[in-house]
C-alpha cells in the first residue's frame, strides 16, 4: 500500500461520520484536489494579469494591500506575518516598492530598533487605481458562477475553515 493509499483509505479506528466519504474513501483527496486546482488557475491569471497591467508582482501588490489598511503604517515582522511572506521577501518587494516611490520606511515611534513601513501619497494613490481593476478580473473569474453559489461556497469554506481549525496548528 503506498502513502496515498493509506492517506485516503477510512481508518477502522476512526468511526466515520455519515456524509463523510464517497464509497471508494478518496472524497477529501478529490476536495484537496479540486480547491488546489481552482485555486492555482485563478492565482494563475490574476499574477500574469497584475505583472503585466502593473509591473509589479502579486506580492507586491498584496503588501500594498495590507499598508493601504494602515494610514499610519505597520511594522515589517506584521507586515511579514499579516500576508505570509518571509521577512527576507518582505524586504526585497519593500525595497522595491521603495525605489518605485510607492513606501516609506521609517523608525518605530516607540522602538527605535523597529521599521515602520508606509504607502507614500503616490503609492496610494498607485494602489487606488489598481485596487478596483484587480476587483474585476476577481468578478470575471467567477462571471459564470451564479451569486447564489458563491455565497453558498463561501458558507461551505467558512465550515471548513472552522472545521481545519481542529486540525491545523497555525490559524487560518
Amino acid at each position: 500500500m503506498t502513502d496515498l493509499d493509506t492517506a485516503t483509505t477510512p481508518r477502522k479506528s476512526k468511526k466515520a461520520r455519515p456524509g463523510n466519504r464517497t464509497a471508494d474513501g478518496k472524497e477529501h483527496l478529490r476536495l484537496w484536489v479540486r480547491l488546489l486546482a481552482c485555486a492555482h488557475s485563478a492565482e494563475q491569471r490574476v499574477k500574469g494579469r497584475i505583472k503585466e497591467r502593473f509591473g509589479i508582482n502579486q506580492t507586491a501588490f498584496n503588501l500594498m494591500s495590507q499598508l493601504d489598511r494602515f494610514p499610519d503604517g505597520i511594522r515589517m515582522g506584521e507586515l511579514s506575518r499579516r500576508t505570509v511572506v518571509t521577512g527576507s521577501n518582505v524586504t526585497a518587494v519593500i525595497d522595491d516598492l521603495e525605489k518605485r516611490g510607492f513606501v516609506v520606511r521609517s523608525p518605530a515611534p516607540d522602538d527605535r530598533r523597529a521599521i515602520v513601513i508606509s504607502l507614500t501619497d503616490e503609492g496610494r494613490e498607485a494602489f487606488a487605481e489598481m485596487a478596483p481593476i484587480l476587483a474585476s478580473w476577481i468578478e470575471e473569474i467567477f462571471a459564470e458562477f451564479s451569486v447564489e453559489s458563491q455565497a453558498d461556497l463561501v458558507s461551505r469554506l467558512d465550515e471548513l475553515k472552522e472545521a481545519m481549525h481542529a486540525t491545523l496548528s497555525t490559524s487560518l
